[in-house]
This record gives C-alpha cells, structure tokens and sequence, in this order.
C-alpha cells in the first residue's frame, strides 16, 4: 500500500495531500480512488503520528520543500491507534445496520492506547458502544464464518461469557467442545432471538448475515439490537477485534491520558531513537 501510495502520488505529481481509497481482499490491493485533496483521515492521521501534516502540506503548496520543514523521514506511531465510525442507528427505529458502500456514518472516534485491545475497546467506547464485561452473547454466523468464530468464542467462554447460538453455529461450537445453549430462530417458534433480546437476555449479539432464507431473522436480529442498546457486530472482522478488546477489558480497566501527554511522550521516544 505505501509502495502504490507512493508511486501514485508521484505519477500523479501531487504537492500537498492526497487521499487514497483502497479495498483488499485475499491479500489482492484493489484501488477505488485517488482525489487530490485532504479527507477526515488527515487529522486523525496527524493526531496518531503528533505532525501537523495538514499545516505542512499547505505550505509544501506554497512552494516550501519538506527539507525546509524538516520532514525528510517517516514518522512511526509508537501506539495503536483505532479510528471507529459512529453511526446514527439508534435515530431510526427499525433500520437495518448493515453497512454497504454507502456512505453511512456521522463522525468518527479514536481510539490511542500502546496494547491494540484496550485501544480498540476505547474506540467502540467513544463510538457508543459499550462493551459488557460479563453476560450471554448471541451468535448466529454464516456457513463460512461458523469454523472460523470458534476461536472468538473459546475466548469469550474462558471469560466467562455465557454462550447462546442458533441452529448450525450451536451445532459448530457443540462440536467444538464448547459450552453453548442453543435459541431458536424466529421462523421455529417461540420464544426466539427478538424474544430474548428484547427481554433482557443477551447482552451482546454476533450475527453475520446469511443467505436470502434467513436475511428476514438476521435484520430483525440487528434492528432489535439497536432499538435496545445492545452492541451488535456484524461481520468477522469485527467480532475478532470486539473480542480482543473485551480480553484487554478483562486484565484491567482503561487507563486515560491526554493527546497532548501522549504525543509528549512519542516525541521524546523518537528524539531517544534519534540519537542512539
């Protein structure tokens, strides 16, 4: 990515910033677009590296060099830093919450912390999401994705999560030794996922959409969720870094610092490294 990143600004011969659109997929690099201009990543890149790139970039338009600036060589963070969307769901009673490319979100989070764990559980903190430390979580996942969750909610068991899943995810994690009582859908009776959800039950909800014969179940599952303030998660991806921030959650609370102290330090480890 920094290699294309690169060569395209270059070819391009872009002075100032750039944003850069990309997609990869099964370690393929697929770029969507390329606009000469800053986008809402720029502060947030800047807050991560502790440069005023925007300030920067403004005068490299107006004709300074980044010799004259004194930014000849990249800057590396020295913490995990996790940007999350915040959606506005929660205004729509009965939306569905899955994302496609459409531009949904209303603003962004961040996340900064030196283990990637409390740093993504900080960001879905401050994106609204609360994460509960203890309670039952609701699995219901693709065909493809039933292997693969087993890890993720070995995870969740040995925290203590009590597991509850539909059909062919309890027949999965049963095969995998786990502990896990199984819900029924809506379509096999009562009392079934929405029952649950709405009654207090599950305190959390994993579901990957399927294919056409359950999207009826998998968008009353999500728009409940949402209704009900529960944190629902709905692609694989997700439900792995969702898990990583509960097990840092687990070794202890979130600690607080201010951007300005964080960058403080980050600037007197770089001036250490700099002179060794």
């Amino acid at each position: 990515i920094k290699d294309q990143a690169r060569r395209l600004a270059e070819r391009l011969r872009v002075r100032g910033l750039m944003n850069l659109q990309l997609a990869v997929k099964d370690d393929r690099i697929f770029i969507l677009e390329v606009n000469p201009r800053a986008s809402r990543t720029a502060p947030f890149v800047s807050k991560a590296k502790g440069v005023p790139w925007p300030r920067i970039a403004a005068k490299v338009m107006m004709g300074k060099t980044l010799e004259e600036l004194g930014f000849t060589e990249e800057v590396v963070p020295t913490r995990f830093n996790v940007k999350a969307p915040v959606f506005p769901f929660n205004k729509f009673p009965g939306v569905d919450m899955l994302l496609s490319p459409e531009m949904r979100s209303t603003g962004e989070v961040m996340g900064i912390d030196p283990d990637l764990g409390y740093a993504l559980a900080k960001a879905y903190e401050g994106a609204g999401m609360r994460l509960p430390l203890r309670g039952r979580v609701l699995l219901t996942v693709k065909e493809s994705d039933k292997r693969s969750i087993i890890s993720e909610a070995r995870t969740l068991s040995q925290l203590g999560y009590e597991l509850v899943a539909t059909g062919g995810t309890w027949q999965a994690l049963r095969a995998a030794g786990l502990p896990v009582e199984r819900i029924n859908k809506l379509h096999e009776g009562r009392p079934h996922i929405v029952d649950a959800i709405k009654n207090g039950e599950i305190d959390m909800v994993f579901n990957t959409p399927s294919g056409r014969a359950t999207r009826h179940d998998d968008t009353y599952i999500r728009s409940t969720s949402i209704s009900t303030g529960i944190p629902c998660v709905t692609t694989l991806a997700g439900i792995r870094a969702v898990v990583s921030g509960l097990a840092a959650l687990h070794k202890g609370p979130i600690t607080v610092r201010s951007l300005q102290e964080i960058q403080g330090h980050a600037a007197e480890a770089r001036e250490e490294h700099a002179h060794s």
